[in-house]
């Protein structure tokens, strides 16, 4: 069965038509890697971080081509895209590196002091790197990245409407690493999920919707595999009466309606102190307004379209079921493409829709706070915890309400919409599930095991 990917700007447009795997593609795919992997782990650090380099050298020549097919594909604003390949550049280049940090430790052996008690990481094996479409090269990067570097094969499987950069992607990385090291798997829900069940895979990161990643979960701890599962939620932007107001509203604009919202750490709820609520109810209407909502080849674009007429008529039924009062925004915009105007909506029943579950559309929800305490409250009521900002001038409050906030990331004066690749990443409560974070010396942890080894001379 064949699937096709479309431009969300223009869906007039097909960027290509793909065969899906089905089974047999995915045994297949599983089995390549599974028979490239001896080989490919006896290679020496060394040997796998240059190979790492090599494919960041590679993109980078390749960069505007790669950003604009980015930007075709999944409707990514052109200045994102950019910023997007240089990340995976990045993210190669510092996963090249960190082959060469210490792979082990020695401990005193209990038997005599001649002996020697060493405990070392190995690789896993096979990983299946399930990811979304929102970053397409990126997220597969950060994922693959430390598990090549680590001696595993991967098995990637990205979003159907991400599979263009996929395969461009899978295209530069053959051309530096052995053959059935990076596979791909193509095609919906239903191709990822023998590709989990697999017996042969020895691991499996998953990013994307909190429902699909509670199923992976359960399939792949059910027969005692390694997974990590980094989910979505709704996620606040805490603004105390000391704030800087402009700084504030322009920066939780963006983080709430960029890329019409449709990132996994953008601005669900704007939670405002009782005493600064009306001014900055008023600085962000005005920032939302003003936001470029055009064509996203346009270097000018901030928004761009939704990635399917299924996000938008899921975004338009959360307005619809959520209640509040509608400031601005909340409808489509003329043109052939999947566009919303950016939505902000006030909202005073704490327990409705938009205040409790994540849109992934350009809609934000405004909440009054009595207090900072009430604030810290607000945001820890939802299910989720992936990421929280807070705007506030006192150093001493913000560190206090840091301390509370139940998120996996936390910034301060700073876009929920940001992530670190050389720092831990993941989610609390329903956002995450796996012991193990990603990205930044935590992948170690979940790419590699450890076995400890007495040499007895």
């Amino acid at each position: 069965m064949t699937f096709k990917s479309i431009n969300p700007h223009s869906p007039s447009e097909v960027i290509g038509e793909f065969q899906e795997s089905g089974e047999r593609g995915i045994e297949e795919a599983v089995a390549r890697a599974h028979k490239a992997f001896p080989g490919w782990r006896e290679q020496t650090a060394v040997a796998r971080g240059g190979a790492l380099g090599n494919i960041a050298d590679e993109i980078e020549h390749n960069h505007e081509e790669i950003s604009w097919l980015v930007v075709r594909e999944v409707g990514k604003p052109i200045t994102e895209a950019r910023g997007e390949v240089s990340r995976a550049i990045s993210i190669l280049r510092y996963y090249s590196q960190m082959v060469l940090a210490p792979d082990g430790e020695r401990n005193p052996a209990r038997t005599t002091p001649k002996d020697w008690l060493i405990a070392r990481r190995y690789p896993v094996g096979v990983c299946a790197l399930v990811t979304p479409w929102n970053f397409p090269i990126a997220i597969p990067f950060w994922k693959a990245a430390p598990a090549l570097g680590s001696g595993n094969t991967v098995v990637l499987k990205p979003a159907p409407q991400a599979t263009a950069v996929a395969h461009r992607i899978k295209e530069i990385a053959d051309t530096h690493l052995p053959e059935g090291a990076f596979e791909l798997a193509l095609g919906d829900a239903e191709t990822g999920e023998p590709l989990v069940k697999h017996p042969d895979v020895a691991a499996v990161s998953f990013t994307g919707s909190a429902r699909v990643g509670r199923s992976v979960a359960g399939e792949v701890a059910g027969r005692g595999a390694r997974v990590q599962c980094e989910m979505g939620g709704q996620y606040p932007s805490i603004v105390l009466a000391n704030a800087d107001l402009d700084r504030a509203a322009k920066t939780i604009t963006y983080a709430a309606m960029g890329y019409a919202g449709q990132k996994c750490t953008a601005t669900g709820r704007i939670i405002v102190e009782d005493s600064v609520y009306d001014e900055l109810r008023e600085r962000l209407v005005s920032a939302v307004e003003e936001m470029e909502v055009v064509d996203p080849e346009s270097e000018s674009c901030q928004v761009g379209p939704l990635i399917e007429e299924g996000a938008r008529a899921s975004a338009f039924e959360a307005l619809e079921k959520g209640g509040g009062r509608k400031l601005t925004g909340g409808r489509s915009l003329d043109g052939e493409g999947f566009y919303l105007a950016p939505t902000l909506v006030e909202i005073e029943d704490r327990n409705s829709l938009l205040a409790k579950e994540e849109v992934f559309a350009p809609v934000s929800a405004l909440l009054r706070a009595s207090s900072a305490e009430e604030a810290v409250g607000i945001t820890n009521e939802v299910r989720y915890g992936l990421a929280a900002a807070v705007f506030t001038e006192d150093l001493e409050e913000a560190m206090s309400i840091g301390n509370r906030l139940e998120a996996g990331l936390v910034r301060v004066n700073a876009s929920t919409a940001g992530v670190d690749y050389h720092a831990p990443f993941g989610g609390l409560k329903g956002s995450g599930i796996g012991s193990t974070r990603e990205q930044g010396l935590a992948t170690r942890q979940f790419y590699t095991e450890s076995r400890s080894v007495l040499l007895s001379p």
